[in-house]
């Protein structure tokens, strides 16, 4: 396998980009008739373009560079770009669609610098050594990776229908939850719970977790809807007890307090039991008879209650967001009639579960769309089968 470096097989376009400030691009996303680009895809819309043609842009700042972290995006159409991306475009040995395929792939971290707000240079960039198999090959696996980011994207699609088909049910069966038009009954969440609390970090932070034992939830599992299971803690029965103050029950509602991540909310899965909480996440055991849980995660995570809860948690006067336990047990909380809860929590289970198939399928994929890219970019697919597509005749890149 031959390698380059990308500043042999690209043009870099870099001196042709113009950042809009704030004010400026108010005033040309008025007429939104071009994308306006920036670090990791589309921003915006504005009034005119810079760039006419394919190119490929990678994010130069404030991007995701790791492996399998998409830093890369092709753009075949009038765009403008501003000086948060790189833009490329390629000469006659490299495909662009290859080359956004590597990039995305390979591990960019060790050529970004910066500590505050990662970096890639120009001259990093130009430096990245890539492997550069015959053309005819770079359109082979840019044709088969692309059929697989495609079947991704479909699978992600369908997954977001699913959370907005919630979203819409949630408002059309309750209403709004902050303007409360359909004047249900109102409480603080104290009384229509039996538990709110938070935990701790056990002595000697992450050194301290074990490879298996009592689940120990952070706040970078819980996200709106939706718990991750990357980077899910353990702990020992030791350490358990010291924390047994908040022992995660099924069907517990899981909220981050603090933080970058503060105001996002999901329903502990029964699967990750027994289990813990540290002092990032607020465990909310709801009175049954009152509250339903689906009903409940569902409510603080309706745009309207979050932009409420998100006001809450700036207000402490700190340099970090964060709700308090006195700011969530006076939360008022509409509670419709139990019955009614219990309809919208049946039809969340339907929903959940088509949702669990997809996102079975979606791991399968990403892990098949891996194990690929690992084999095409060493040089071991056998590419013998793999159609060759014949590509339009396209026009070079122009320049507005």
């Amino acid at each position: 396998m031959k390698y380059v470096n990308i500043g042999q097989v690209t043009h870099n376009l870099d001196n042709k980009r113009i950042p809009l400030n704030a004010s400026e691009r108010a005033r040309r996303s008025k007429a939104k008739l071009y994308p306006y680009i920036g670090a990791n895809n589309v921003l915006d819309y504005i009034d005119d373009y810079i760039f006419d043609g394919k190119i490929l842009c990678i994010a130069e700042d404030g991007g995701n560079w790791g492996k399998n972290e998409v830093c890369a995006n092709i753009y075949n159409e009038k765009c403008w770009v501003n000086n948060h991306a790189h833009v490329l475009t390629a000469k006659h040995q490299v495909v662009l669609e290859y080359l956004a395929s590597y990039l995305n792939y390979a591990n960019l971290n060790p050529h970004i610098t910066g500590t505050t707000r990662g970096k890639l240079t120009r001259k990093k960039l130009d430096s990245i050594e890539i492997p550069l198999p015959p053309l005819d090959d770079q359109k082979r696996i840019a044709h088969l990776l692309g059929k697989v980011e495609g079947l991704i994207a479909r699978r992600k699609a369908h997954l977001q229908h699913l959370d907005d088909l919630l979203k819409s049910v949630f408002l059309e069966m309750f209403g709004d939850p902050v303007r409360n038009e359909k004047g249900w009954e109102t409480a603080s969440l104290k009384t229509l719970t039996r538990k709110i609390g938070s935990g701790a970090t056990p002595s000697g932070g992450n050194e301290s977790y074990k490879t298996e034992g009592i689940s120990l939830i952070r706040s970078m599992n819980v996200h709106d809807a939706e718990f991750l299971y990357k980077d899910l803690a353990y702990i020992d029965e030791t350490q358990a007890q010291k924390l047994k103050n908040v022992v995660v029950e099924e069907n517990d509602v899981l909220l981050n307090i603090t933080g970058a991540s503060v105001c996002r909310c999901a329903i502990v899965p029964s699967d990750v039991l027994p289990a813990r909480v540290n002092q990032h996440v607020a465990i909310i055991r709801t009175k049954k008879e009152f509250l339903n849980p689906q009903y409940l995660a569902a409510l603080l995570i309706a745009p309207s209650y979050k932009q409420q809860l998100l006001k809450l948690a700036g207000k402490n006067g700190a340099t970090r967001e964060a709700l308090t336990k006195g700011q969530l047990e006076h939360l008022v909380i509409p509670f419709p009639s139990i019955s009614l809860q219990n309809q919208f929590a049946a039809i969340v289970e339907k929903v959940e579960g088509i949702k669990f198939r997809y996102q079975q399928s979606l791991a399968a994929l990403e892990t098949l769309y891996g194990a690929l890219s690992q084999k095409a970019f060493k040089g071991e697919l056998d590419l013998s089968r793999v159609p060759l597509i014949a590509e339009e005749t396209e026009r070079p890149e122009t320049v507005a």
